[in-house]
């Protein structure tokens, strides 16, 4: 009885067969997964299904598998698939573990003791900015961003820093998704507007928030990347624009672009070529 029972132990239950069968839908789910997250506009079921080598009828029936999971989603309009919530805080584990903030922070502060404004950092989140971080100013007349709060991508600095190193294709389904809703008179809220304003920043390498988020508020913003030159995080520098005025923007563009350079390398990222 004792050696039948050690014979046994860590043998997994139900034939070899059948668990040969289960890892090879886990590798071929992970491979939509993967190709899914290579395309971040998204994919039709005849393109993933050349991606992984399958049978369209085999690859909609793991699609479907990784949909009721939570995995991905599929566009109800477009009929295409793409990553979905519960994928992006799989991945989100990794970016905790590398600890971008943690990293950001310093840079955060020596951006404050420098300007004398507040400093935040923030990244994309269902199609909105989320602030994850920041390093107050010390005047008595500041600004103060709740951490965990969201703003439009359009409409703040530290988003369009986001917007102008995504994919185009990813840009327009956000647009598409979100709109562009005007939150002060100055927002950009027309997509001819808001692509001359996005490939200003690619020059540029800083985005400037003009009264768009706020009234009475500037910003200047930039992105940091990751390894393959995407957009991770952006950070920023906000205050009054009695203090922010329009002369004083290259500046804070300058020393914020820098910082932006000098965390990207630290967390080993690359920066991308420029676009038009």
């Amino acid at each position: 009885m004792t050696e039948s029972k050690r014979k046994t132990v860590g043998r997994p239950a139900g034939n070899g067969k059948a668990a040969s069968g289960h890892s090879q839908s886990l590798v071929r789910g992970l491979n939509i997964l993967e190709g899914l997250a290579a395309a971040p506009g998204g994919l039709a079921l005849s393109d993933i299904a050349q991606i992984v080598g399958l049978a369209p009828s085999t690859t909609h029936r793991l699609l479907q598998a990784l949909h009721q999971q939570g995995f991905i989603a599929q566009d109800a309009e477009m009929g295409v698939w793409h990553i979905d919530a519960k994928t992006f805080r799989v991945g989100n584990a990794f970016l905790e573990a590398r600890d971008f903030v943690a990293t950001a922070r310093p840079f955060l502060h020596q951006l404050t003791a420098e300007t004398e404004e507040t400093a935040n950092l923030g990244i994309r989140d269902q199609g909105m900015a989320v602030f994850l971080a920041q390093s107050e100013s010390p005047q008595m007349m500041r600004m103060i961003t709740r951490l965990g709060s969201r703003a439009p991508l359009h409409a703040s600095g530290v988003g369009k820093a986001l917007l102008a190193w995504l994919p185009r294709d990813e840009v327009e389904r956000i647009l598409h998704t979100r709109g562009l809703d005007k939150v002060t008179p100055n927002t950009l809220d027309t997509p001819s507007r808001l692509r001359d304003a996005l490939g200003e920043i690619r020059r540029q390498g800083y985005a400037c928030d003009r009264e768009e988020h706020a009234v009475g508020l500037n910003c200047v913003a930039a992105t940091l990347h990751d390894e393959n030159g995407l957009p991770l995080a952006a950070i920023s520098v906000s205050g009054p624009a009695a203090r922010i005025p329009e002369a004083r923007l290259a500046d804070l563009g300058g020393l914020v672009s820098r910082a932006a350079r000098e965390i990207t390398a630290r967390l080993g990222g690359r920066l991308p070529g420029a676009q038009d």
